[in-house]
């Protein structure tokens, strides 16, 4: 009999090269994959809600993989923790429904950017922050985060390798704060483009330091062309907080507010 099984992810990505397994072994499918079938004693296959790319964290990641063997749901925590290298860590299993997938399941996904603005680089969150040195309008970015809420056809801010049906999304939230030096940058959409988060962020740095208006995000969405606007921006703050998922699933909401406790 097969049973699918849900799990809860964190990471920090600076030591891997991305979710999706790589022929050199080091990403976070590798390594999970690896320690499942230590516990399972077989190959095991597993599928994300979110792909993310070498450098991006995640406080929130959820997979699902089938097994046709009967284990403790302890042995998909602490045993797989047991096998999983430093920089990851399974936080909560579930039996799901085999009608659940972590990917196709979720209505929406969280995202959020941690930037430290000020003029020295980061020393103790190296590699877990972005860094901008300069003045940046908190108010500006505000305003031009704001344009981005509803359905929008996100092109100026889609990698050119983004393998997505539609460039079109529906945006929930974009939105930014401060807290002493750090800026925090919330996003929740139905879905997002590769590399969109670190191009919206990328741009609304722009229009902070004032290089442009935050009407210059509309311009962009109209002109739909990647050329237009800011450079992709580092991926050392980015954390996927997880997918969205109607209740009916019951799972745990992996986003406990864990990296904005580390901040604010």
């Amino acid at each position: 009999m097969t049973t699918r099984i849900a799990l809860g992810l964190e990471y920090c990505g600076n030591e891997f090269r991305g979710w999706q397994s790589q022929s050199s072994g080091r990403t976070i499918q590798d390594a999970l994959e690896l320690a499942l079938a230590r516990i399972v004693g077989a190959p095991v296959i597993t599928h994300c809600a979110g792909r993310t790319d070498a450098g991006v964290h995640a406080t929130g990641q959820v997979v699902h993989f089938d097994v046709e063997c009967e284990r403790p749901m302890t042995a998909w925590v602490r045993g797989v923790n047991t096998y999983l290298p430093d920089g990851v860590a399974v936080r909560w299993a579930r039996i799901v429904p085999e009608e659940f997938h972590a990917r196709f399941s979720a209505r929406g996904r969280r995202y959020r950017y941690l930037l430290l603005n000020r003029p020295q680089r980061p020393g103790l969150w190296a590699g877990r922050v972005g860094w901008y040195h300069g003045a940046l309008d908190l108010g500006a970015m505000q305003d031009a985060s704001r344009r981005l809420l509803g359905e929008h056809d996100f092109s100026a801010f889609r990698a050119a390798e983004c393998q997505a049906k539609s460039p079109i999304k529906h945006m929930s939230r974009a939105d930014v704060r401060q807290s002493g030096a750090m800026l925090v940058f919330d996003f929740e959409a139905s879905a997002f483009l590769h590399h969109m988060v670190r191009n919206l962020v990328g741009t609304l740095i722009y229009i902070g330091k004032g290089a442009n208006s935050p009407a210059w995000v509309e311009t962009l969405l109209q002109m739909k062309d990647r050329k237009l606007a800011a450079p992709t921006f580092s991926p050392c703050g980015l954390y996927f907080r997880g997918p969205v998922y109607e209740a009916h699933w019951a799972l745990p909401d992996n986003d406990d507010h864990l990296v904005e406790g580390l901040f604010i």
